[in-house]
């Protein structure tokens, strides 16, 4: 009876697996097909039967899309790196030190979750615009600077910390920031590590924000120079394909390299003695 219920878990979770998987399997091969394929045939042909990399090297050679990559990364990179810190430092007091109002302040950022992104929409790009960061990277990732799910993650992460860590470092004459960087972020690693492929996605993945800020196309990113070639291929989807899977490639192998530290592990197995 366990063999029975474990095969007919496995094969849900295989079927599932497929389900979300083949998007993504049809993604590449359309992206490997060669010109004199058809790939809207019915039934459909699911392997290239002449695999080619002719539309990779067409994407990157008719546009800058090494500038692209080089444009989403740097803005990725900036935004996973300063949201980190700047929820890092706002979820440590809520979650560690005692203040007046200090509930009251964290439902207040926990309810902005609610508020969708359309309706400060346009009010953050008046914001922009004054600031003269149109047209600039710093305004691409402006809205990502912290977030209120990354407070809120962060915040429940140090609240699971042991006293006794807390205490030992105070004893030791840590100081509060020094407490925070030394015991309070190694022993979260897990919940930074989800945060930062969390936003790293988010950040990366991005169309409608770029659209708005940015109009230079030294400065597109991806997602940006993806759309541009439906203009200039004319609807081509093999090249639209393998422009898509160069997007899509570092997410999947930024995922691939740091799963393992998703998993929970023991509190404090990230501080030495």
């Amino acid at each position: 009876m366990r063999i029975s219920n474990g095969l007919w878990m496995y094969s849900v979770l295989g079927a599932i697996a497929l389900v979300t998987l083949f998007p993504l399997f049809w993604l590449v091969s359309t992206a490997l097909k060669s010109p004199t394929e058809n790939i809207f045939q019915s039934p459909p042909q699911l392997l290239p039967s002449q695999p080619t990399l002719d539309n990779f090297v067409s994407v990157w050679q008719t546009l800058p899309f090494g500038q692209y990559l080089f444009n989403s990364t740097l803005v990725a990179v900036l935004a996973v790196s300063l949201n980190l810190i700047f929820c890092a430092l706002a979820a440590y007091p809520l979650a560690r030190l005692s203040f007046p109002g200090r509930d009251w302040i964290f439902i207040a950022i926990v309810a902005t979750i609610m508020i969708p992104f359309q309706i400060v929409m346009i009010p953050l790009y008046i914001l922009i615009v004054q600031l003269g960061l149109r047209n600039t990277y710093l305004g691409i990732i402006f809205p990502s600077l912290a977030s209120a799910f990354g407070i809120f993650l962060l915040r429940q992460a140090f609240i699971s910390v042991p006293k006794e860590m807390e205490e030992a470092a105070r004893m030791d004459g840590c100081s509060e920031l020094g407490l925070w960087w030394y015991i309070m972020l190694p022993a979260v690693r897990p919940a930074l590590v989800t945060l930062a492929i969390f936003e790293f996605i988010g950040s990366w993945s991005d169309f409608l924000w770029p659209l708005i800020v940015i109009h230079d196309e030294n400065l597109y990113t991806l997602p940006l120079g993806v759309a541009k070639l439906a203009g200039t291929f004319s609807l081509d989807w093999r090249l639209i394909a393998a422009g898509s899977v160069i997007s899509i490639a570092p997410v999947l192998i930024l995922f691939l390299f740091l799963q393992r530290y998703i998993v929970p592990t023991e509190i404090g197995s990230g501080i030495k003695g």
